[in-house]
């Protein structure tokens, strides 16, 4: 494994660990304030975008690099992300009006 590949896995690992930092708090708080859905659909089309890169040299090469399943592991973890946000949003809005 060269170092540039090194350096991809240890950034997408990095930025990994926030998310279930963001996934618990969410959870607790059971509520979408201060939220950006915004920029998670960012960060979730970014990594796709990583993803299509290293899926492409896939088909180019024939080896699939390493970090393609932190790519999956990131978007996976956003999309939890995400979709607690939603939820939170419906609870919300059922705060609202109650």
């Amino acid at each position: 494994m060269s170092i540039p590949q090194l350096c991809e896995i240890a950034m997408l690992c990095l930025f990994g660990c926030s998310w279930p930092f963001n996934i618990a708090k969410a959870l607790r708080a059971k509520t979408a304030k201060g939220k950006s859905v915004g920029f998670e659909l960012l960060v979730i089309i970014g990594y796709i975008i990583g993803l299509f890169g290293k899926l492409y040299a896939y088909r180019q090469t024939g080896n699939l690099a390493y970090s393609t399943w932190f790519y999956i592991a990131d978007i996976l973890m956003v999309s939890v992300d995400l979709a607690l946000y939603c939820v939170n949003t419906r609870r919300d809005r059922a705060a609202q009006t109650a």
